[in-house]
């Protein structure tokens, strides 16, 4: 029997006060436009047969995943809803458009946590007739990004900042990444840049949730206020709360200046326990008037 994937997040031992889990894409690597418009839309395009609204779908898979409070959303559950956008725009309903409802695979993601390719085909492989087609048809499209990924996400270094950044929690805090890309995706990325040696742990998709993540290494290990999370989706801040850490946002589009700005000033009061109240406060509301809630169109 295979080991389960979450073994090494219960395995985590503290070995230092503070803790810092930080998000990976768009976090660390400037790789949220190149995977969305180049790895994910165009799959959709290909294995749902949208390419009469193409354009829509790029551009609703877009407000989904980088232009809004659902940023950073898990792939599965962000399909679901881009689908839910388009079967509302006026253009596909003229067109009428079947825009698949996906009901199988609705069902999958809220009852399942662990969502991954592995989960899903463990689903795929317990049933059949039409869940049976329909969740294969979202693998075929999972495996396709991933492969696009795997061909076109390369030579991405990290934003200027994150290794020194890296450099300076150590010895001082126990780092892991706490992501829901695929793990195999982020071990390439943080290795082909060498700074996966700066992280006690690399947590994908595979692992869980970032809420699991952060729960099973973090709860009853560390005093109030020494356990941060570092990333750039309402996601990544709703995780870190879960767990009561402190949050640092990575900014979408001002991500250099937002290295900078920790490396100035939040890892100082992170270390000296002056970050919680209104320095916080302040960036979280300079984040959250970035990320609207309600589509353009």
């Amino acid at each position: 029997m295979a080991q389960d994937p979450q073994q090494a997040l219960y395995d985590f031992k503290p070995q230092h006060d503070f803790f810092v889990g930080i998000d990976s894409d768009g976090c660390v690597f400037n790789s949220m436009e190149v995977k969305h418009n180049d790895c994910f839309s165009v799959n959709v395009v290909k294995h749902f047969g949208l390419a009469a609204i193409s354009r829509q779908v790029h551009q609703a898979w877009d407000f989904v995943n980088l232009y809004s409070t659902m940023r950073g959303t898990n792939r599965f559950k962000a399909l679901l809803l881009v689908f839910d956008y388009l079967r509302e725009m006026s253009l596909v309903q003229k067109m009428g458009l079947e825009i698949p409802k996906l009901s199988y695979l609705r069902e999958w993601t809220e009852t399942e946590t662990k969502l991954g390719n592995p989960a899903l085909q463990d689903a795929i492989d317990k049933t059949t007739g039409e869940r049976h087609d329909e969740l294969s048809q979202v693998m075929q499209w999972s495996l396709g990004v991933n492969e696009n990924v795997a061909e076109i996400v390369y030579n991405l270094p990290p934003f200027p900042g994150v290794r020194e950044a890296l450099q300076r929690l150590q010895g001082k805090a126990d780092v892991i990444v706490v992501s829901a890309t695929p793990d195999e995706a982020l071990k390439r990325e943080w290795d082909e840049h060498n700074i996966d040696q700066y992280v006690a742990l690399i947590a994908g998709q595979e692992m869980g949730t970032k809420t699991e993540h952060l729960t099973i290494t973090t709860k009853d290990k560390y005093a109030e206020n020494r356990v941060l999370m570092i990333g750039d989706s309402p996601g990544d801040l709703k995780a870190g709360r879960s767990v009561d850490a402190l949050f640092f946002p990575v900014n979408p589009g001002a991500e250099d200046t937002s290295w900078a700005h920790f490396l100035d000033e939040g890892i100082d009061r992170f270390f000296s326990e002056q970050y919680a109240g209104s320095y916080e406060d302040e960036l979280l509301k300079k984040y959250q008037e970035l990320l609207p809630d309600t589509p353009p169109w």
